[in-house]
């Protein structure tokens, strides 16, 4: 439970301005699609797929960490690490089941014999975009677990697009597709307010010593 009087606490530091930005921002937020990232060997790609997440709307980002234990490039992700969530997995299966235990069906971005164009792709069910290496694209393993297949049409010579740059493309069509459909893909009422409290300590300087003395004068 989120304890309100904290929240009306912090929030009382920041600016009016910083307050509605918040709420005009969780209002376009969702987890009703998540992206998933399988070792991504440059971490600037995973950086500004992160960022296109954040642009997009799209809350949640997995990081699988199964062979590279490399860091966010924060220059590439300018400060998107500070409003996505970052859930990291260090193996293919365990992210996986997670996420299938969340309800999300698993959907490969690769081309594949029965793949789909994103036009026709189903919206309306919970999603987990699972995007591959640059070098070798996504795993056996998750293209045998995968619910389904998904593609960008191309219709010149060269076969395949970065990473980043397909993240960006399929999460902008989707996420568009999304904001104009009757699908109830918004954030729940306790999950804005538990992103109002993270958002909130992640913009106050000092929030350490601050919390401290909260607790001290309000917790018996």
């Amino acid at each position: 439970m989120i304890d309100i009087d904290y929240l009306n606490f912090l929030e009382n530091i920041l600016t009016d301005n910083r307050k509605e930005k918040f709420l005009k921002v969780l209002e376009n937020r969702t987890k009703h699609f998540t992206i998933a990232v399988e070792d991504i060997f440059q971490m600037h790609n995973t950086s500004a797929v992160m960022r296109s997440c954040e642009i997009f709307g799209i809350q949640e980002l997995n990081v699988i960490e199964q062979r590279y234990g490399k860091s966010i490039d924060k220059e590439i992700a300018m400060g998107a690490q500070k409003w996505v969530d970052i859930n990291t997995f260090d193996s293919i299966s365990n992210c996986v089941d997670t996420l299938k235990n969340k309800g999300y069906q698993i959907i490969a971005t690769t081309p594949h014999e029965n793949d789909c164009l994103m036009e026709d792709f189903d919206i309306s069910k919970p999603s987990a975009l699972f995007f591959g290496t640059e070098r070798d694209g996504l795993s056996e393993e998750i293209l045998q677990r995968a619910d389904g297949f998904l593609k960008i049409p191309m219709v010149g010579f060269t076969e395949s697009l970065n990473i980043s740059v397909s993240a960006a493309i399929i999460i902008q069509n989707l996420t568009n597709r999304l904001r104009n459909s009757n699908i109830d893909w918004h954030l729940s009422e306790n999950e804005i307010l538990e992103k109002r409290l993270a958002w909130a300590k992640n913009s106050i300087k000092d929030i350490k010593r601050i919390e401290e003395r909260y607790f001290s004068e309000n917790v018996k």
